[in-house]
């Protein structure tokens, strides 16, 4: 469902949905009640992703850089990951999300470099979306220990959509139960939407606590697949963020990394007429990871409240391998049916270079799972 000014889908008399045209026309049966509410479920999923325009991922840390461009080389070494998640794999389409990044510390220049690819797919509407993206971050610092790091981020995107077999609502004929091949309103183009997109982040840090801010979207470009409207542009996401880390050792956390610590996260994040807070709190007791986290729909006048629960568990290796698995519980009377989500986040951190050779000091920036 595809909202678009001027030219509006008659939602009122019944959504826009992908079927078949020619087996729905010939189906002799009305569609039991089951069927009905499933096709909501999956309206109301492809509603989420479109208006919402980004996807997301439970353990948003493991993603650094798509949280925000400030993240770039905050941990001082050299960095690999890769995300995946996959989502509400009950309802028999996917929602599959991907993303994969390298950044690197420049000791010389204090600044932290990134490269990204993120994609979305999802295999009911084919819709997909690619950006591959750069990311820079200045690292200024304040004092031995604290320091503010300043980001931004270039992005090329690639979205495409299968759309030529979609329903509106003047081609039903409700009587006879059949469909007209052609419709008055306007037919999405087939062609791919490219744009450039320009994102900021702002992130202070030290050894226990880091509070960051970021804007994606900032030039708000249009994304619609519709000939001559541009009405519809991407909305601005605003997000805020921040994490404390509790040694649960008695020790100088001025000369230790602890090998037992408490990891209390949030990120909140608004874009368009969504508005989400996630939580989470986990604890990692020498290369053993585990917590449990929460995510808020807040509710509004355009948008119902929702909760998920997230249970997540992982290893975090000396050798700078770390592997994180989280799995998704919503509450509510669709949670058994959606069947949750499952998310993998792999990345590994090594040195490159030596920075004593540069009087630096080493700093890491705790990544939870």
């Amino acid at each position: 469902m595809m909202e678009r000014k001027g030219k509006e889908i008659r939602k009122e008399r019944f959504p826009s949905v992908s079927l078949n045209k020619t087996a729905l026309a010939s189906t002799p049966t009305k569609y039991p009640m089951k069927r009905i509410q499933w096709m909501l479920i999956l309206l109301l999923a492809f509603a989420t992703q479109v208006q919402g325009q980004d996807f997301q991922f439970s353990q948003f840390y493991a993603a650094p850089l798509y949280l925000s461009p400030a993240f770039a080389g905050s941990t001082e070494l050299s960095r690999v990951g890769v995300n995946y998640r996959k989502q509400w794999p009950g309802l028999g389409y996917d929602f599959n999300s991907y993303s994969a990044y390298i950044d690197h510390f420049i000791f010389d220049y204090n600044s932290g470099v990134g490269f990204a690819i993120n994609s979305f797919e999802e295999t009911h509407m084919k819709l997909k979306f690619t950006d591959v993206s750069l990311h820079y971050a200045y690292k200024l610092a304040l004092d031995d220990y604290n320091s503010v790091r300043f980001g931004g981020q270039l992005s090329y995107v690639m979205r495409n959509a299968a759309l030529d077999h979609l329903v509106f609502g003047d081609q039903i004929n409700l009587f006879d139960r059949s469909i007209n091949l052609s419709s008055l309103d306007a037919m999405a183009l087939q062609e791919p939407v490219n744009y450039l997109d320009y994102s900021f982040g702002l992130l202070f840090m030290n050894e226990r606590f880091w509070l960051g801010s970021s804007a994606h979207h900032v030039s708000r470009p249009s994304y619609t697949f519709f000939a001559n409207d541009n009405d519809n542009r991407l909305p601005v996401k605003w997000s805020v963020h921040g994490g404390y880390m509790i040694d649960l050792n008695v020790r100088d956390y001025r000369t230790h990394i602890p090998d037992n610590f408490l990891i209390l996260s949030a990120n909140y994040k608004e874009q368009g007429p969504f508005k989400q807070l996630d939580l989470t709190m986990q604890q990692q007791r020498g290369m053993v990871v585990g917590g449990i986290g929460y995510r808020g729909l807040v509710s509004s006048e355009d948008l119902p409240y929702q909760a998920t629960l997230v249970g997540l568990f992982g290893v975090s290796l000396d050798s700078g391998l770390a592997i994180g698995y989280s799995y998704d519980y919503i509450l509510s009377r669709f949670g058994r049916t959606t069947a949750g989500a499952h998310e993998i986040s792999l990345r590994y951190a090594w040195y490159a270079g030596d920075p004593r050779q540069r009087n630096q000091r080493r700093t890491i920036l705790s990544c939870p799972f």
